[in-house]
């Protein structure tokens, strides 16, 4: 797990900062870290900070298309 500071919801698309500067973008969330935190509408969770852990799910089809899922969350 690592730390990250959730910046924004967009168009899909979850944005965290982490603390070694790196900028990442999420393009899904499990469905328990979503019933956790509302992560589309609770403004509140906005520069809030994270314990993180993630996953690379490669598509079959196109070996260089990768996407970031988040697959747990825990508040600092």
């Amino acid at each position: 797990m690592r730390t990250a500071v959730f910046k924004s919801y967009e168009n899909g698309y979850y944005t965290f900062l982490f603390d070694n500067g790196e900028d990442m973008v999420f393009e899904e969330v499990h469905p328990r870290v979503l019933k956790q935190f509302d992560l589309r509408n609770d403004l509140s969770l906005v520069e809030k900070a994270f314990r993180i852990s993630f996953v690379e799910v490669f598509d079959d089809s196109d070996e260089d298309f990768i996407i970031y899922r988040i697959e747990s969350l825990k508040p600092l």
